[in-house]
């Protein structure tokens, strides 16, 4: 029998999803079914699942058991580069190829390996997310109220989220918003992808994105994204829907100029989509914070190859 005590890294969860952390690999039919059994206390009384915990509260927790996962090697520790941190939050520069968090055939991301790296840490929760193929600025939260706080300015849209992005072609300067819904949907192989639709699809979510020219090429133009609305994979889809795919995109790019670049001279294997900017007000000082992450060497490289 466990008795745990609540701490700052518990308050304000629901009972569920306090439980589904703390016993990892047991199924969540399991949980739901101890907790609706009885079996599970809150300051000796029971509770629904849908209990929020506070500091102080003491969880019983009825004997269960765990699956084996063997083999499952815990994440590797990592640090990765801190753009900014406090008591409160993390902001991290997240290199290209690097998942932000364990699933669909990744055993595991920058959180699992943060969290490694970082043993004493009571919290560190994932505000948002990042393409693994998208590098650049990452929120990671250290205490609930940072992360529900963040989380709120985000869906509310009252963060400055800024991405560049390079582009085949050149992009006309009079297209400066997107305004096209989004249907995501699964290929026959079980792949997550999303496709630009007309207004009116079953389904469909309304996307918006903002598009300002940054730098001309003869052959790329560099563009400064910012986004209204939070969709898989918006950017990405949005660039391609108007003629004018992300370089190194391996799923909705040009793939025969993806594999002629990753070939060539400047062997630039990549996607170029970094988030750049990010502004947000903080957590608990209520400080406008604004966060800059330069391309990285590899972009910046490939850029001093091409002609304007």
């Amino acid at each position: 029998m466990l008795r745990i005590t609540v701490d700052e890294g518990g308050q304000g969860q629901r009972l569920d999803n306090f439980l589904i952390r703390l016993l990892k690999g047991v199924p969540k039919t399991h949980v739901y079914r101890v907790i609706r059994s009885g079996e599970v206390r809150v300051n000796k009384g029971r509770a629904a699942a849908d209990t929020r915990l506070e500091i102080g509260d003491v969880v019983r927790v009825p004997p269960v058991r765990v699956a084996e996962r063997a083999q499952d090697a815990p994440a590797p520790a990592r640090e990765f580069p801190v753009v900014f941190e406090d008591d409160h939050l993390i902001a991290v520069n997240k290199p290209a190829g690097v998942a932000v968090h364990g699933g669909s055939g990744v055993s595991f991301g920058v959180i699992e390996q943060l969290r490694r790296s970082r043993p004493q840490a009571k919290f560190l929760e994932l505000v948002h997310r990042l393409d693994k193929e998208t590098s650049g600025l990452l929120l990671i939260a250290k205490k609930r109220s940072a992360l529900t706080a963040l989380q709120d300015q985000l869906r509310a849209r009252e963060t400055g989220k800024t991405y560049a992005a390079l582009v085949t072609g050149a992009w006309p300067a009079s297209k400066k918003v997107i305004d096209v819904p989004l249907h995501k949907f699964l290929t026959g192989e079980g792949e997550r992808r999303v496709r630009a639709v007309e207004a009116g699809h079953e389904e469909a979510k309304r996307s918006i994105t903002l598009v300002k020219i940054a730098r001309r090429y003869s052959d790329f133009t560099l563009l400064d994204v910012t986004i209204k609305t939070g969709r898989t994979h918006q950017i990405r889809v949005h660039l391609t829907h108007e003629g004018h795919p992300i370089v190194g995109d391996a799923k909705y790019g040009d793939f025969a100029l993806n594999k002629s670049l990753a070939r060539g001279e400047a062997h630039f294997e990549r996607m170029f989509l970094h988030a750049q900017r990010l502004r947000f007000q903080h957590p608990a000082s209520g400080e406008v914070i604004e966060l800059e992450a330069p391309l990285p060497p590899e972009c910046e490289a490939f850029l001093a190859t091409l002609p304007t």
